[in-house]
């Protein structure tokens, strides 16, 4: 589990910049990256805690904000924000965290 944190935070680190970027032309949609990037890593490092049905639940919270945050990556890029080559390496960051995810809760 502990890998799994450090990526996230790792992904959030990543991100800080493309977010600035973003937030440039579109402050909702940075802000909604900020958050389901930020609620990735807090359902990570909270279900550690967590037993049974609450820790999936967690992990399911956790991989679904993956999914939002890799999704408003494309947006971003369909958008004309960003270019899809600067978000490709935060991309398969995401992608780790939510085939990990998968693994814990399947």
């Amino acid at each position: 589990m502990f890998k799994l944190e450090s990526l996230t935070i790792q992904v959030i680190k990543s991100l800080k910049p493309i977010v600035r970027k973003i937030e440039s032309q579109d402050r909702n949609l940075a802000d909604q990256l900020r958050r389901s990037a930020t609620s990735v890593a807090l359902n990570v490092s909270e279900s550690a805690h967590a037993k049974g049905a609450n820790r999936r639940s967690h992990l399911h919270i956790a991989a679904g904000s993956a999914n939002e945050s890799r999704a408003a990556l494309r947006v971003a890029a369909a958008w004309g924000y960003l270019e899809e080559a600067e978000t490709k390496s935060v991309e398969n960051d995401l992608d780790h965290c939510v085939a990990v995810l998968w693994k814990l809760t399947h």
